[in-house]
């Protein structure tokens, strides 16, 4: 699970709240569709329960998002910085140019 879906969640459920608070304090009927008698006292009740849910998971996704963001680990990049070595040109040897150069008879001797 993300660290960021109960905010997410906790979002969503705040819009849901504000749109049943408001529904339920223009037509009661609307918002308890499934009670006979639905009063406003009723959709405060509900919508001040929701309220405290909704804060309540707030809290605790913004709590576990500082504590993912705290026990991160470091980029290795930005951990331990490490020199690179410079690249320097290398003689690349050319076929037939060896003529004139001397052969080192010390290495090339083959060992008995």
């Amino acid at each position: 699970m993300s660290q960021h879906t109960l905010l997410l969640h906790a979002m969503n459920l705040g819009l849901l709240t504000l749109l049943f608070f408001v529904v339920g304090m223009i037509k009661p009927k609307w918002a308890l569709f499934f009670m006979k008698k639905p009063t406003r006292w009723i959709v405060m009740a509900i919508t001040t329960v929701s309220v405290m849910i909704v804060m309540t998971m707030y809290g605790e996704g913004n709590r576990q998002a500082k504590l993912a963001a705290k026990h991160a680990k470091p980029a290795a990049a930005s951990a331990a910085p490490v020199p690179v070595p410079i690249p320097e040109a290398v003689p690349v040897p050319v076929p037939g140019a060896d003529k004139g150069v001397p052969k080192n008879t010390a290495a090339t001797a083959p060992k008995k």
